[in-house]
């Protein structure tokens, strides 16, 4: 797909070299006090609950905000759901694909705690992301728990969905006045009694100009990937032929900028090497133009299904790892086989741990005209009486 004409050009500096990205003490020098976003936050589809200083040390649960000054939390009324989940979830594997065809690692890194310390070092202000994204994460201050603002690099991208929420009203001037470069947040296509009025569909970038966000339709971490683009891709059941060229556009202007190409991917430069033997081997034998393509086309298609493997893994992964259950899983080719993506996904949502995400997906693929909500409902007495939901498929 050609890049749009009317796509506006957003420069980009070099990564995690400016002081208002990283310094000594909250917000890169500044006083934490001095870092207060223009009106107090709200928190639309958020209900509030006590949480002490001592007990968010170990508080495992999720959380919109919470401060230190009145020990309160902010967290969504309605329950996790595949609709709030899928398109932070689904950047991470856009990523992976993006950052193969560039030559170079883009990590997503989930829901993380972006901490606001006070002058005494004390947490004082939480934030939790649905999703951050590094694009140089080699050189990167990252944390091994969660984000200090002025001791670790701020993400690239800071993803936000807002399914039933709002976070104009309150996540979004945090955003803005502790200093993050780039915010995408996304409405998704698939709407809710309870989401705000006024909010439809689509994504918006807020980009960090000076100290204040403004309202644009490129991305500049990601150049030339449009807000249309980015929630088509977020959004949609199974990536489409046009979200692939997208991506391979943006993954190439990457690497262009940064002295890198396909090749440099280990994986990837092993396919497109043995699709390249496969259809020279072929040609030169059969002596046929059809052979040579067929070679090509076998290259192709092979290193496609074993890239999906690995791409879906790395969703797996950090999937299960988000919600608490081991990611010790590894699917090869021969377990995606008649499976969809939308499969893999609802699996993955609905899974108790990793042998139950095991059984969903055999049990999908030997049943391909049942679905798993089907399949929930049939055994809720099952279910109610503590028996697997479907003895003998482990």
């Amino acid at each position: 797909m050609p890049r749009p004409a009317d796509v506006e050009t957003v420069p980009y500096d070099s990564p995690y070299d400016q002081s208002a990205r990283r310094g000594g003490g909250a917000g890169g020098g500044r006083p934490a006090s001095s870092i207060r976003p223009s009106a107090e936050p709200e928190f639309p589809g958020c209900r509030p609950f006590r949480l002490t200083k001592e007990d968010v040390e170990a508080f495992e649960g999720r959380f919109e905000y919470w401060s230190a000054d009145t020990e309160t939390a902010w967290k969504m009324c309605e329950p996790t759901s595949r609709t709030h989940e899928q398109p932070s979830q689904r950047l991470a594997a856009l990523g992976q694909v993006i950052a193969a065809v560039r030559g170079a690692p883009i990590e997503c890194y989930g829901s993380m705690d972006l901490i606001l310390r006070n002058e005494r070092g004390e947490k004082w202000r939480i934030l939790q992301a649905d999703q951050v994204a590094y694009l140089y994460p080699g050189r990167a201050r990252l944390p091994v728990h969660g984000l200090v603002i002025g001791e670790h690099d701020l993400p690239d991208v800071v993803v936000e969905v807002d399914h039933t929420t709002d976070v104009r009203r309150g996540k979004l001037g945090l955003y803005e006045a502790w200093g993050f470069p780039e915010v995408w947040v996304d409405i998704p296509d698939q709407t809710a009694p309870s989401r705000p009025a006024g909010r439809t569909p689509g994504l918006a970038i807020h980009l960090l100009d000076g100290d204040r966000f403004r309202t644009t339709n490129v991305s500049r971490a990601f150049p030339g990937w449009t807000a249309a683009e980015i929630h088509a891709a977020m959004n949609e059941r199974l990536p489409s032929a046009a979200t692939t060229r997208v991506l391979e556009r943006v993954g190439r202007t990457l690497g262009a900028r940064d002295g890198t190409c396909p090749d440099d991917t280990p994986w990837l430069r092993r396919q497109r090497a043995e699709g390249r033997a496969a259809g020279h081997a072929e040609g030169r034998a059969t002596g046929h133009v059809e052979g040579r393509t067929a070679g090509h086309a076998e290259g192709r298609l092979e290193g496609f299904v074993e890239g999906r493997a690995e791409l879906l893994n790395v969703v797996v992964r950090r999937t299960l790892a988000s919600r608490g259950i081991s990611n010790d899983v590894t699917l090869d080719p021969a377990d995606l086989a008649g499976l969809t993506d939308e499969h893999v996904m609802d699996a993955l949502l609905e899974c108790r741990d990793t042998a139950d995400f095991r059984a969903r997906l055999r049990y999908r693929r030997r049943r391909p005209g049942c679905s798993l909500t089907d399949r929930a409902s049939r055994s809720s007495t099952e279910r109610g009486r503590g028996r697997p939901l479907d003895p003998g498929v482990r």
